[in-house]
């Protein structure tokens, strides 16, 4: 029985059977409170939803089936050594022997812990803690130490993606995954509004109005989790499991593992003796929502002849497109200059598809002495905040975040002659001191300037074009980058995404995007300068990296001027500031003459150069290794 909560004591959590309505993201709590190995549970929803009042209220369920359970709340700013634990500073000050001080994985053993913004938090705090949930053990090895204790815990995440989304390899580790919204039927905005009120005016009134019904729900948990040793899956079910998985394109066999725990969690909520077919349904969609992947994009056409109708997906109301336009010539200068189109070019567009997608190798930023905040996967930087990896001391004459086993090393030269006046254990003086220096991964700003002209669409350029750039989106994504793109043809460059996170809206505005036109490249550059500037006036330390993708024929200049030089001349004056770093795609036809322009640009600007067809895993090479 929930005892109520007693006016002097701490303000009791708002009631489990008193929120309306979110029953998938009730079932989904429940089903972890009853079986913690299925993973956890991901809530996913805008501000003001239930959320944490959800998470915050299912610890007072289990803290009735176990007294010593209780909710930890993971802070945002939190170091590895608070997460996991660490050395006692003063215990081992005072006794010269190493203690270990237990950190929050310690304090969340047979509770909830929670992590409300879970998105934001650093990727190596979540990667410890999903390794600690799904292993029931906590191994702590740093300083000296070598300790692990149990640790077996409900954990429950809570983000808004309007906020920054989780990388895929995280995502798949959360088990079940409830996406929530607002409650749309009126009389069910009423009654919510008239318990929240009433649990305001007097939280241990409320709570006590309550508790016979919270009781009851925690009984039930209680029965469930002794229910579920005795469950097994038949094998039909399993086979079942199984194909619906791969239906959903589901990559790896955790989501069959989770659906087959959940199953067996609801079965025993529900009572049952056996796991059935419904059982399964109850708790697939929310084990498979944050798994299932579309198929990938069909490959490129196959090679035609040049004088074939190049392959598009026009609407119906536009007329085919028009025979690529002559290569074109070298000028007086060496430059490449376009004839002018055709009468009617300009109507001419055309959308291609997204071409064959494949795996980029790792694009490195340069290890600097910067400090920066955030986070992400593309590369390390150092940190002034306590986060990140501690990597080595140094000395320090106020220490923030004292490197104690450094400290102590400094320290043992002197402690014979030291101690002599001393009881304590370790004399330390202020010049033994030593700070640790930290690094952390962050994300990276990455700019897409594309090439959109009529040229592009030659000879299957843009479905090339296309997928290099959703792989390199794709990579973005995985490594927690900032992606924005700027289109560029006709007369006008356009920033068409603006800075993001969401590869939804890439690749939506990449399968979209219209070939056709003349080639304004300068205006392009100009748009990425525009673009940029900003973003380096708001964070100095931010190391923007731009991908220009184009065959570098430009026949469209500024204020009429020629297409290519005014081009070049941009490019280095751009490649004139340090703190931008630049790679150029060359989308030229491999076979034939090759003018090499967009080659020329990658000089100007300063840039890594590759052709398209280089830019696959096996070909690709760090992009700004050695560079600052």
């Amino acid at each position: 029985m929930i005892a109520p909560a007693s006016s002097a004591g701490p303000r009791p959590f708002f009631p489990f059977s008193a929120i309306i309505g979110q029953e998938r993201m009730k079932l989904a709590l429940l089903l972890v409170a009853i079986d913690p190995g299925i993973g956890g549970a991901l809530i996913r929803g805008e501000k003001g939803t239930a959320k944490s009042t959800a998470a915050r209220a299912l610890a007072g369920l289990l803290a009735a089936v176990d007294a010593e359970a209780r909710l930890v709340t993971l802070p945002l700013n939190a170091t590895e050594e608070m997460v996991a634990g660490g050395l006692d500073f003063s215990a081992t000050l005072r006794t010269g022997e190493r203690a270990f001080q237990p950190g929050v994985l310690a304090r969340a053993h047979g509770g909830v812990l929670y992590i409300d913004e879970v998105n934001l938090l650093d990727d190596h705090l979540v990667d410890l803690i999903l390794d600690a949930a799904e292993f029931g053990v906590n191994i702590v090895e740093r300083e000296g130490l070598s300790v692990q204790h149990d640790c077996r815990f409900a954990l429950i995440g809570t983000m808004n993606p309007e906020e920054g989304a989780l990388r895929p390899q995280l995502l798949d580790r959360f088990g079940l995954c409830v996406e929530v919204a607002s409650e749309r039927d009126p009389e069910v905005r009423v009654t919510l509004i008239e318990r929240r009120e009433a649990y305001e005016r007097d939280p241990g009134a409320f709570a006590r109005a309550c508790a016979e019904e919270d009781a009851a729900v925690a009984a039930r948990i209680a029965r469930a989790r002794a229910a579920c040793r005795g469950l097994r899956l038949s094998t039909t079910l399993r086979g079942y499991i199984g194909e619906l998985t791969m239906s959903r394109h589901v990559a790896g066999h955790r989501a069959d593992l989770v659906i087959a725990r959940a199953a067996i969690a609801h079965a025993a909520w529900q009572g049952r003796a056996a796991a059935t077919v419904d059982d399964v349904l109850a708790v697939a969609e929310m084990a498979l929502l944050h798994r299932q992947r579309e198929a990938l994009p069909p490959p490129p056409p196959p090679p035609r002849d040049d004088n074939a109708e190049e392959p598009s997906a026009r609407p119906p109301d536009q007329s085919p497109p028009r025979d690529p336009p002559p290569a074109p010539m070298p000028d007086q200068d060496g430059a490449g200059t376009a004839p002018p189109p055709p009468p009617g070019d300009e109507a001419g567009d055309s959308l291609h598809a997204i071409g064959e997608t494949f795996r980029v190798k790792r694009i490195a930023p340069v290890e600097d002495r910067l400090r920066r905040r955030g986070s992400g996967r593309r590369g390390r930087t150092r940190t002034s905040e306590k986060q990140g990896r501690y990597v080595r001391s140094q000395s320090c004459a106020e220490c923030r975040d004292l490197a104690l086993d450094a400290t102590l090393r400094a320290a043992a030269p002197h402690q014979c002659r030291r101690r002599a006046d001393s009881r304590v254990a370790v004399v330390i003086h202020r010049e033994d001191w030593r700070e640790k220096v930290r690094e952390k991964r962050i994300g990276s700003f990455i700019l897409f300037v594309v090439d959109a002209s009529g040229s592009m669409g030659a000879r299957g350029r843009m479905v090339a074009a296309k997928g290099a750039v959703m792989s390199l989106l794709l990579d973005a994504y995985q490594k927690r980058d900032t992606v924005a793109m700027i289109t560029f043809r006709r007369r006008e460059a356009a920033l068409a995404l603006p800075p993001t996170a969401s590869i939804d809206m890439a690749g939506t505005l990449l399968r979209a995007l219209p070939v056709g036109g003349r080639t304004p490249l300068a205006a392009g550059l100009a748009k990425a300068y525009e673009t940029l500037s900003p973003a380096l006036r708001r964070d100095p330390t931010v190391r923007p990296l731009v991908i220009l993708v184009s065959d570098g024929k430009a026949n469209v200049g500024l204020d009429g001027g020629n297409g290519v030089e005014d081009a070049c001349r941009l490019a280095e004056r751009l490649g004139q500031d340090a703190r931008v770093r630049w790679v150029v795609v060359d989308t030229e036809e491999p076979q034939g003459v090759r003018l090499r322009l967009a080659h020329r640009i990658a000089l100007a600007l300063g840039a890594d150069y590759f052709h398209v067809e280089d830019l696959r895993a096996t070909d690709l090479v760090q992009v700004a290794k050695g560079q600052g």
